[in-house]
């Protein structure tokens, strides 16, 4: 297996970008990748999106989308994971590489969310229909369920969670491609619109538009494109069940940490290891429970880590310095890649005021549904 490099990225604004459509997005990212590495051809197109057909309509988003990058005739693939969907694509085009099939590869994510489709309900569709679906539970609920078990078992507060999103909009004031650009107080959070005991408003992560782009290559030829290659050490993705019912501790993402096992396992490193880590809270109770998960903080202790500034920048160990899917935003499909792109900066020392100084080796861990399906990447300054 060959080693992999990224060694460029772009990425749109995210939030409701009205006037711009998937297409238009897409583009914008891929076109920003391919102008960094002074690229002008590909061997492949990966395209994480979760629900372009119930969104806008529009599947079989493969050759659309190279059609409309100019780049008709390459071979193009729509990757499908729910919200993991970027992280999958991002681990088609990794393998892709390093199984020597193609030298230079495009991994992508979009997501046009407020096109008029009812994003809940579309969102809902990434549980188990029969069990959960059909009976009227969403994800806010879900979550909530989880976020309950975790109290019950771990003592955490709604004072716990709200630390989480206080964090996460300090991280995402300071990025310019953030939906939400400002920060937040403990009050504001804990006062804000109750959506599903005990997950509130400024719990949840927005509906979002947006897209992002890397490009791949063998590490020996990344010099072509870049003299600050970052390598992909790891990666590693596992499923669980769908219904959280089925699981033996809804309050542990099992699928998160056989994930990390295995990235952990193929990078050589452990949890110890990370120096900055872009995780899944897509409600801050995600961000508590992944990081267990991950082994970055010790099993039953995830709720301690904001409020003791552990997680924050300047702490032990940095989480969601772009502001997390709570404050950077959440177009789906274009999460996971988003993560990667932050890490990719972090270990390139282009974060700016978000730098985590001296940052080596990362981790992006993107997931999707209440937990069914996890994709973990580990990455390395080269």
């Amino acid at each position: 297996m060959r080693p992999v490099a990224i060694v460029a990225a772009g990425m749109t604004r995210f939030g409701e970008l009205w006037q711009s459509s998937l297409r238009d997005l897409f583009v914008e990212a891929a076109s920003e990748a391919l102008a960094n590495a002074r690229a002008s051809r590909l061997d492949a197109i990966f395209v994480g999106n979760m629900a372009a057909g119930q969104f806008v309509g529009q599947e079989h988003l493969g050759p659309l989308c190279a059609d409309h990058l100019g780049m008709a005739g390459v071979a193009a693939t729509r990757i499908e994971s729910a919200c993991a969907s970027g992280g999958a694509a991002l681990r088609a085009a990794f393998a892709e590489v390093a199984s020597g099939m193609s030298d230079l590869v495009l991994a992508a994510g979009v997501e046009k969310m407020t096109d008029g489709a009812e994003a809940t309900a579309v969102l809902a569709t990434a549980a188990d229909q029969e069990a959960e679906g059909y009976q009227g539970i969403t994800f806010p609920g879900l979550y909530a369920m989880i976020a309950r078990a975790h109290m019950a078992a771990h003592g955490t507060t709604e004072q716990d969670l709200a630390a989480v999103t206080v964090k996460n909009h300090r991280h995402g004031a300071l990025n310019e491609k953030a939906q939400f650009g400002r920060t937040v107080e403990l009050a504001e959070v804990m006062t804000s619109t109750m959506v599903a005991d005990p997950l509130r408003l400024l719990h949840c992560s927005p509906v979002s538009d947006g897209a992002c782009a890397v490009l791949l290559c063998p590490l020996d030829q990344a010099r072509k494109y870049t003299d600050r290659p970052v390598k992909i050490r790891g990666s590693g993705m596992a499923t669980s069940s769908m219904a959280l019912a089925d699981r033996k501790d809804p309050a542990w993402l099992d699928a998160v940490h056989e994930s990390a096992v295995r990235a952990y396992a193929m990078a050589g490193v452990e949890p110890r290891d990370i120096q900055v880590a872009e995780v899944h809270d897509c409600f801050s109770i995600a961000e508590i429970c992944c990081i267990e998960a991950l082994g970055l903080v010790e099993r039953g202790l995830g709720a301690r880590a904001a409020p003791s500034g552990e997680t924050a920048l300047g702490g032990r160990i940095p989480v969601n310095t772009s502001g997390g899917l709570k404050a950077k935003g959440h177009p789906v499909g274009a999460t996971g890649i988003a993560q990667a792109i932050e890490i990719f900066e972090q270990l390139r020392g282009d974060a700016g005021k978000r730098q985590v100084k001296g940052a080596r080796i990362g981790l992006c861990q993107n997931m999707g549904g209440s937990g069914a399906s996890s994709v973990v990447h580990i990455l390395e300054r080269a």
